[in-house]
């Protein structure tokens, strides 16, 4: 048996980029920066930091599109990939890794909901009376709350 399988919790580096495929599927990227610290034989405290680009396909490209934005602490479970391409331009192989993600978690903070960001909004325009209409592709998550047992996996 084989296993392809990644585990990353970081923060974005770029805001995720929405698009398209011709089939209609609609696909993101963004990157995720994750750091290591550790001690050199010397014993000083270094930071090691790596990149990983991410692409998240479905319906979950949409949500992380709407609601991950650059600077955001996220945990993602997918699987690592290569692809490869012969560049136009120069006619030379290319090659990039990235992560396919399967799942995803909002870190500390979940995504935004309507309330937080009409009591945001209301707050710094000082005006409390109005708040706005929550977008209407917004996610409507279940107001009751849900069970372990609920959960069909």
């Amino acid at each position: 048996m084989y296993l392809n399988k990644a585990f990353l919790y970081g923060n974005l580096t770029r805001d995720p980029e929405l698009k398209s495929l011709p089939s209609g599927t609609k696909v993101a990227t963004f990157g995720v920066a994750t750091n290591r610290v550790y001690k050199d034989n010397e014993g000083n405290k270094k930071e090691q930091v790596d990149f990983h680009n991410l692409v998240v396909f479905g319906r979950q490209a949409e949500v992380v599109a709407q609601y991950l934005k650059k600077g955001r602490p996220v945990f993602v479970e997918g699987r690592i990939q290569t692809r490869s391409w012969d560049d136009q331009g120069s006619g030379q192989k290319k090659y990039r890794t990235e992560i396919v993600v399967d799942r995803f978690q909002f870190g500390p903070g979940g995504p935004p909901t309507a309330a937080s960001s009409a009591s945001n909004s209301a707050n710094s325009s000082n005006a409390k009376d109005e708040q706005p209409a929550p977008p209407e592709d917004a996610i409507q998550y279940p107001d009751e709350e849900i069970k372990a047992e609920d959960i069909p996996f």
